[in-house]
């Protein structure tokens, strides 16, 4: 046992070594540890090399039959979910999925320890293997990337991929958003845009790079190319699939921040990392509507019952945007609901 011992030690430290310089930032840097346990990342981890895997499989597959001709499978919207409280406004979700189940699929990724439970009909069974998370912390970053990971591993049709909240209502039927997002031209279906917020001039920017510190984002994320935007998206594939295999931009969005009044890493991580990695494959606006007039402790305005009006969907609608609206809109008080199912037939679906 002693002369295998040395062996033994050496093949440990090995094994070791990429956890090391996974976490050795946030000890160097940080006298706290980062809000994702080291369970939570290992297992994150494996997800993520699983759906890595699983996409090579399943592109080298669909070359090798590609001389059989074009398939009559339609591409799909997967619309993920990322909620701490109950679907307030499933009912009218369900009403605008209805018909169309060819065409998406649904995940739900809920806070687990609150009581979120299933509102039954198209939601059933839609709720993936969820971590807790937290504002300020890049555990919301996490949740992403999971709902990403599972909705690219479960079916490859997934070819669109919608994040919204619960606090998200559609502004549009689904034909119309399905349209809007496959309009059928060879360059939209081959290479197709992600639409997500990039922007590099807001006031504060300085303050949510060093959220963590004056130079803790260096080298791999220099301050000119700091980005921030939107926590909602709409990615395509490739996008997504790049997040999910992102290590090196997330070895620094991971560690905690100093500065938590500067912190919103899920706002700043994505519209980095794609600014970065595909610039001219992202549209650099977001195509779902936030109203920041009267916001309070970093949260949007909340729409209330008495404001909900045929009048409010055409001005959330409306975009600077020379080709496209916003397809949907935030952020609604769960008692909007009833006020909402009377304007979706005459007004919100009918496109």
């Amino acid at each position: 046992m002693s002369s295998s011992s040395p062996f033994l030690l050496l093949f440990t430290l090995l094994l070791s070594l990429p956890l090391i310089f996974l976490y050795a930032p946030t000890f160097i840097f940080h006298p706290r540890h980062s809000q994702i346990s080291t369970a939570d990342e290992l297992d994150d981890l494996a997800l993520f090399r699983r759906t890595a895997l699983t996409s090579v499989a399943h592109r080298r597959s669909r070359t090798s039959v590609s001389h059989l001709g074009p398939t009559h499978h339609k591409p799909k919207i997967a619309f993920l979910f990322l909620t701490n409280t109950n679907l307030h406004f499933a009912p009218l979700w369900e009403k605008f999925f209805k018909g169309n189940e060819r065409f998406y699929n649904i995940y739900v990724h809920a806070y687990p320890s609150s009581a979120v439970s299933s509102p039954g009909g198209v939601f059933e069974n839609r709720f993936i293997a969820a971590k807790n998370t937290q504002r300020s912390s890049p555990t919301l970053i996490s949740a992403a990337r999971r709902l990403l990971a599972t909705a690219i591993l479960d079916d490859p049709l997934n070819s669109y991929f919608a994040l919204v909240s619960q606090h998200c209502i559609p502004l549009h039927s689904f034909r119309f958003t399905y349209r809007t997002l496959f309009p059928g031209s060879t360059r939209e279906l081959t290479h197709p845009t992600s639409y997500i917020e990039i922007l590099s001039d807001e006031p504060q920017l300085w303050d949510r790079y060093t959220a963590r510190g004056d130079d803790v984002m260096l080298p791999e994320v220099p301050f000119e190319k700091f980005r921030v935007g939107s926590q909602f998206y709409v990615l395509a594939r490739r996008h997504a699939l790049l997040i999910v295999k992102d290590r090196k931009l997330w070895s620094k969005f991971r560690l905690p921040c100093i500065n938590a009044d500067s912190c919103y890493p899920e706002e700043h991580y994505f519209p980095t990392l794609l600014s970065m990695a595909d610039p001219k494959g992202c549209s650099h606006y977001t195509l779902t509507r936030v109203n920041w007039t009267g916001s309070t402790d970093g949260h949007p305005y909340t729409y209330s019952p008495p404001e909900v009006s045929s009048e409010l969907i055409g001005r959330l609608r409306q975009s600077n945007s020379t080709r496209y609206s916003y397809l949907f809109a935030r952020k609604f008080s769960p008692d909007c609901l009833e006020p909402l199912l009377r304007l979706e037939e005459k007004i919100i679906f009918r496109d």
